[in-house]
């Protein structure tokens, strides 16, 4: 990408440009992003749905580029996140649906799509608190996994996921789908092994993984004196020995069918709501 192409890329305040090409520079930027080595050079991302867009920039996320079918021209939200985003400098496209679908790769694209910077935290300032869960993954490497942890770490009211090691990418088009915007609502870590190590020995919070030598049901286990870090294995191969044995507690499922394992976002579910099933209650109107 040229220092021409950024500029394009990044827009000018005030700025709403009308485009029709498929080759329009700008057009092919955003397209790029659906490459990781162009995600992680420019700094952003993709995200499809007026509402998810919205969501993002209610939430403070920073916004480079709207991008929106002439359809949804005039609609009062399509424009009110157009004036949110030229105020804070972005880019506002008006595209053909043409366009459009060559963006998302979509046959039925939605009407609105945002590019979004990348937000990571750092491992290094969080410090855990009373009641809070968090979920690691060590190497998960499927994106609808991914995503769907997100969503449901969301649902389950935990307060980040760690990624550690070589995991697939959460700001993938395929994993932020697959979140349904929750990528915006949490907070997102990520470290090497050695790094998560060292981070946990001072955390103060108890990591629970799941392990196949694990010989606690996790059913058993007591979530609530500390804040817990429930650790996941890769999907094919686990837990390596050196995360497994520096957990506090390797716990198990148990299973009754023929089936020898679940999948990786299931089990992740069904520890998550276990652990914070002291702090969840049904609302009641």
């Amino acid at each position: 990408m040229t220092d021409q192409d950024r500029r394009n890329f990044t827009g000018r305040v005030g700025q709403v440009k009308e485009v029709t090409s498929l080759s329009n520079p700008i057009i092919k930027d955003i397209k790029a992003l659906t490459n990781k080595k162009d995600r992680e050079e420019t700094g952003t991302f993709l995200a499809e749905g007026l509402k998810l867009v919205i969501d993002a920039v209610e939430l403070g996320w920073a916004i480079r580029t709207l991008v929106y079918a002439k359809a949804a021209k005039g609609k009062p939200l399509v424009e009110q996140v157009a004036a949110k985003t030229i105020a804070r400098g972005g880019l506002v496209l008006e595209v053909s649906e043409k366009v459009l679908s060559s963006v998302t790769r979509r046959d039925n694209p939605q009407m609105v799509v945002g590019i979004f910077e990348h937000q990571w935290k750092r491992l290094s300032d969080l410090k855990p608190a009373s009641g809070e869960t968090f979920v690691a993954l060590d190497r998960v490497r499927d994106p609808g996994n991914l995503g769907t942890i997100i969503r449901t770490a969301d649902a389950a009211g935990a307060s980040g996921v760690i990624l550690v090691g070589e995991c697939t990418d959460p700001f993938s088009l395929e994993t932020v789908r697959a979140t349904m915007g929750s990528v915006f609502a949490l907070p997102l870590y990520r470290a090497t092994a050695e790094e998560f190590l060292r981070w946990s020995k001072g955390s103060g919070a108890q990591v629970v993984a799941t392990h196949l030598a694990g010989a606690v049901d996790y059913r058993t286990i007591d979530y609530r004196p500390r804040p817990t870090v429930l650790l996941m294995g890769n999907e094919q191969s686990g837990l390596p020995e050196t995360l497994a044995k520096s957990a506090d507690r390797l716990a198990r499922i148990p299973q009754q069918g023929r089936a020898d394992s679940l999948n990786l976002a299931v089990a992740t579910a069904v520890m998550l709501f276990e652990a914070r099933r002291h702090l969840l209650t049904l609302e009641t109107k």
